[in-house]
């Protein structure tokens, strides 16, 4: 009885009414799907997207970081083998007075006649990594005598720099009827710490056992 009274109400009502109640239910099944399933499903993908980028980003990041970290793992070894080759070409402490020996030799098979050979105090550099062995030198040859010796000395297997040079011209002529220069200059041979260290302590040792 209730149930047809309902409906004859329902016919009697206005077609918007009729209208409204019957897409109701929907209109609430709809919003309560909204509000309870697409929306929470919504703001969650956003912010499982959201960490994805994230992730994403931190990802790419870290490759950057490998690929740097390689570069440097490269860089270093080549670092590494340079400064094996520089250390190979630095002598030993034993070999300074030797190799000073062989300078001076090239200086007299160039043809130079050496008025000065005066070793220097010996420096180490800032970093510790090698110890200068500077001498100064003076000398009086025909200019192209010169140039063979510092050609002899590029060519040693060992690290020579020649460095303040100062020229004058002499007067009078060589035998050969060439002009005469008198030069100054200052050769620079160089020995590693470890080097120099490890040749202290080996004549410690030495004048310990005596």
């Amino acid at each position: 009885m209730a149930a047809e009274l309902n409906l004859k109400t329902l016919k009697n009502m206005p077609y918007k009414w009729q209208v409204v109640i019957s897409v109701l239910p929907s209109l609430i099944i709809v919003l309560l799907f909204v509000f309870f399933v697409f929306k929470p499903k919504t703001e969650m993908l956003m912010t499982l997207k959201a960490k994805s980028l994230l992730l994403d980003t931190e990802i790419s990041q870290s490759e950057a970081k490998i690929k740097i970290l390689d570069e440097l793992i490269v860089e270093n070894k080549q670092l590494r083998e340079k400064l094996q080759k520089l250390k190979e070409q630095l002598p030993e402490e034993k070999e300074v007075s030797e190799l000073l020996k062989q300078i001076s030799d090239l200086g007299l098979q160039s043809g130079l006649e050496i008025l000065l050979w005066k070793p220097q105090a010996r420096k180490t550099d800032p970093q510790n990594l090698y110890v200068e062995i500077p001498v100064n030198v003076e000398v009086v040859a025909e200019y192209h005598k010169l140039g063979v010796f510092y050609s002899h000395i590029s060519r040693l297997p060992r690290i020579v720099n020649i460095s303040d040079i100062d020229l004058k011209i002499k007067q009078g002529k060589d035998q050969e009827g060439k002009g005469i220069i008198a030069a100054k200059f200052t050769a620079r041979t160089f020995a590693s710490v470890e080097q120099a260290g490890a040749g202290a302590t080996q004549k410690k040792k030495t004048a310990g056992i005596q």
